[in-house]
């Protein structure tokens, strides 16, 4: 690293080491590291204590992304994103609180707004004919045993396969192809089969209770609309959009009210009120309905499909995890919509990603097994495992997911045992350590009071976070292209070595 001691120009704006990280997003370690690899230069004013840097030449290494820390343990790649913010136990999307777009906004409404920067009251997300056909032909060869993950990764393989345009890269194309894939994921699962319980055990009964009756009225539904690939996304009739406002469930007393009592009009379109709830896989209404007979041979009712669209909604995006980066990653490479989408499937696939919300399903039918969550909690400690659903590494208090969905979940009868259920794994861990619920216990309850299988939060998951994965290669779209190369650090001999 070389420090040059000399006069500053009084029209060049320099910073300190601290504001060029805070800026970088970066350790102030890192800053110097960047400097011995010729990426910065830095200098030592006359008389002042401490490095400066220009102030456009950092503003220009944060424009072409992040890199990775050279030192080991430790290390973070910082990659700048205006989609979302974590701060103080609360999360933002583009600087709104995501629970209050949750109690005012349809999954539909909330993924389109984070793409364009559109609200349009009462969208709707089509799947056309030809990536359906294709993505349903592929998931209908699968073993009967297939989980729901599993479907969802051949699905987006056959649907891309469909579609000749896919390798538009053209911000219109995108956004016309996050519409429709969204809708084809969905209304790709086949349908749970009425009258069955669900599987709740491990994963060889993951495919237990899917059927593909029904399939063939589907598909004649959707050849009836327009068989084009692009631009299936619909506006509700005007006025649709602004029914029932304040006809959402009754808050209880104590809690916020834009957590409970400020979803009337979602929940209206929702089926909530007198009206009775959308008939279970019609694929022209909003997607928590159509998702929801995907998951549950139980019957929608209207507080139950308002905590569904606000899970999606609450889980579109939370910025840079591991399915995210990969995302990120593959766009940066210029992936087409569906293969960036497939990469977040493959790292969401992993034990320590997706897989969270179901563990937590388990512990939840085996504390109402029970009776208690005392034994269930020693078990899970005795065997050296956390307690799933419980602490979020980016949250010191309570995971504000979890805190809106649990509110929501109040007023849904059914959930009453799996939520007193959650609360007992709650105090339990409480008397030697304050644990907070994460979204994974709040969606584990959700799983279990609809009778879905332990997979169902997972596919919740996947199908919430594909708009997000859309937004976040829409960014990378617009950076320069391959800029996520992080350089590797050999810690192999040094050669020359002796031929093997």
């Amino acid at each position: 690293m070389t420090d040059h001691d000399v006069a500053q120009d009084p029209d060049e704006r320099r910073l300190s080491t601290r504001e060029a990280a805070d800026r970088l997003g970066v350790k102030p370690e890192t800053v110097y590291a960047y400097v011995s690899r010729g990426q910065l230069t830095s200098r030592r004013e006359p008389g002042g204590r401490g490095s400066t840097f220009d102030a456009r030449e950092v503003d220009a290494l944060a424009r072409r992304g992040g890199r990775r820390e050279p030192s080991g343990a430790g290390s973070e790649l910082a990659v700048r994103t205006g989609i979302t913010l974590i701060d103080r136990d609360h999360c933002y999307f583009r600087g709104v609180d995501t629970s209050e777009l949750a109690a005012h906004h349809s999954y539909e409404e909330v993924a389109e707004w984070l793409w364009t920067g559109e609200m349009r009251r009462g969208i709707r997300f089509t799947a056309p004919h030809d990536a359906l056909t294709a993505a349903r032909r592929a998931v209908d060869a699968l073993p009967a045993h297939t989980g729901p993950m599993d479907r969802l990764q051949v699905a987006v393989i056959a649907a891309a396969a469909a579609d000749p345009l896919r390798f538009d890269l053209s911000e219109r194309a995108v956004l016309d192809t996050a519409r429709t894939l969204i809708p084809t994921l969905v209304a790709a699962l086949p349908r749970r089969a009425a009258g069955r319980p669900p599987a709740q055990g491990g994963a060889e009964e993951a495919g237990a209770g899917w059927v593909g009756a029904g399939r063939a009225g589907d598909e004649r539904a959707a050849s009836g609309r327009a068989a084009g690939g692009r631009g299936a996304a619909e506006q509700a009739a005007p006025g649709q959009g602004a029914a029932g406002r304040g006809s959402a469930g009754h808050a209880a007393p104590g809690q916020a009210a834009a957590e409970l009592g400020a979803g009337g009009r979602v929940a209206a379109e929702l089926g909530a009120a007198e009206k009775p709830a959308p008939e279970p896989g019609a694929e022209d209404g909003p997607l928590a309905p159509r998702l929801w007979s995907r998951l549950t041979s139980e019957p929608a009712d209207p507080p139950s499909l308002r905590v569904l669209d606000a899970a999606l909604v609450l889980l579109i995006d939370h910025d840079l995890a591991a399915s995210t980066l990969a995302v990120r990653v593959a766009a940066s490479a210029r992936a087409h919509p569906y293969a960036i989408v497939s990469a977040g499937f493959g790292a969401l696939d992993g034990a320590l990603h997706g897989a969270a919300s179901g563990l937590a399903h388990r512990m939840l039918l085996e504390v109402l097994d029970r009776g208690s969550a005392a034994a269930v909690v020693a078990d899970h400690l005795r065997a050296g495992r956390r307690v799933p659903g419980l602490g979020h590494p980016l949250y010191p208090g309570e995971d504000p997911r979890a805190r809106a969905l649990f509110a929501l979940l109040e007023d849904v009868p059914r959930a009453r045992p799996a939520l007193q259920a959650a609360r007992d794994v709650i105090t339990t861990t409480a008397r030697h350590k304050e644990w907070h619920a994460n979204v994974d216990l709040a969606l584990a309850v959700l799983t279990v009071a609809a009778g879905m299988p332990a997979e169902a939060g997972e596919t919740i998951f996947a199908v919430a976070r594909t708009a997000g994965w859309i937004a976040h290669a829409l960014e990378e779209y617009d950076e320069p292209p391959l800029r996520m190369r992080p350089s590797g650090q050999y810690s192999g001999p040094r050669p020359p070595q002796p031929l093997p």
